[in-house]
């Protein structure tokens, strides 16, 4: 990334780097892909044992950044991720672990400290199917039942919800916004596997018919989780769009590479004009997306005001150039770039997948506008 990080900084990422390039190799990816859940309990562990779920804790709830920054600290570790294709549910929980510790009191702590710790995991339930997958679109409906809550409605897709123990639910309570932490075995929820082309990370389908907790389930005040959603979806826009850099660095590096080492004629197949100037938008639309992504981080960390902009503008300008950058990869390396042996497809893998997580570009340009707009008007 562009970021200057600290020696503490440097430290945790080339930690996280090193374990991942030891533990998930591109032959492991490949044997992950029929894993049912896309990695080992054992290896999550011992990602958190290393930082991984504690960035966006305070201290007094058990976590602890390196930098006092921790959203800037994560998204060093979800660029490594990228540059890897790695599997592992790193983003939606610790914007569970994030929720949790920022609720006050401790009605969740058991749960948090077992998040912390990597003995379990809870990932976020956003996005829901179709008439409502529009971004913001929430029908999934939770409502007060004496001294309970129920819940009625499905979400999809839901990374790792079968590795899951715990589930964040965000549905709509009147006109407002409620969030529930769920237990994933609990009466009436359903899991079901969806497909994805990413090979290592798995997402599922999740209906709730009549769910009932006890109110102590509730992450927050009924009705007004609106700003807190908020600030969880910044933060998971970010960070993937920290994750999509780190795998357009990757097949970047790995094309360009190959063009020097590959000979057409007698010379560098990257020595030929026409080639230099695709590799020059390449490298323009890799910059731009790196600038983009570090002032997003840096925004949203900070709480600017130009957070949930920036936020939106990173997500679409990386999601489209992007997916251009990778697909001129495949390009560039002629008949190779579309084996199943190459390892340049986890890359575009990853950064299709995360293209379509918490919105696509269009409608986080659409949202933009409407955020421009807003501004204008209490202008």
């Amino acid at each position: 990334m562009l970021l200057q990080p600290t020696s503490d900084q440097e430290l945790l990422r080339e930690t996280t780097a090193r374990f991942l390039d030891e533990t998930v190799p591109p032959a492991e990816l490949r044997r992950l892909r029929d894993d049912p859940v896309g990695f080992a309990d054992a290896w999550w562990k011992r990602g958190a044992e290393l930082g991984w779920t504690s960035l966006l804790v305070s201290e007094e709830n058990g976590g602890g950044s390196i930098s006092d920054r921790g959203l800037v600290d994560l998204s060093l570790l979800t660029y490594e991720f990228g540059r890897r294709a790695a599997p592992g549910p790193l983003v939606p929980a610790s914007i569970v672990a994030a929720a949790l510790s920022g609720t006050g009191g401790n009605a969740h702590a058991p749960v948090l400290a077992r998040l912390l710790s990597g003995d379990a995991i809870a990932t976020w339930c956003l996005a829901e199917p179709r008439p409502n997958d529009r971004l913001g679109a929430i029908a999934l409906e939770i409502r007060s039942d004496g001294g309970d809550v129920l819940l009625s409605g499905v979400k999809r897709p839901v990374e790792a919800a079968a590795s899951a123990s715990h589930l964040l639910v965000t549905g709509r309570t009147g006109d407002g916004l409620t969030q529930v932490l769920v237990p994933a075995d609990a009466p009436g929820v359903t899991i079901a596997p969806m497909e994805s082309v990413d090979l290592t990370r798995r997402f599922h389908r999740v209906t709730f018919e009549s769910v009932r907790v006890p109110a102590s389930a509730l992450v927050g005040e009924p009705g007004r989780a609106d700003m807190q959603v908020e600030r969880q979806l910044q933060q998971a826009l970010v960070l993937l769009a920290a994750e999509s850099v780190g795998a357009m660095q990757s097949g970047f590096d790995m094309t360009l590479a190959w063009a020097f080492d590959r000979f057409s004629f007698g010379r560098p197949l990257a020595s030929y004009q026409a080639i230099k100037h695709r590799f020059a938008d390449l490298k323009a639309w890799l910059e731009a997306s790196h600038a983009i992504a570090d002032a997003a981080v840096a925004a949203v960390d900070a709480g600017s005001e130009e957070a949930a902009e920036l936020a939106s503008i990173a997500k679409a300008y990386v999601g489209d150039q992007g997916a251009e950058l990778l697909q001129d990869c495949v390009q560039l390396h002629g008949g190779i770039g579309v084996t199943f042996e190459h390892d340049l497809h986890f890359f575009l893998r990853r950064l299709t997948v995360d293209r379509a997580l918490y919105g696509t570009p269009a409608e986080h340009r659409q949202r933009l506008t409407a955020l421009l707009e807003r501004r204008a008007e209490a202008a």
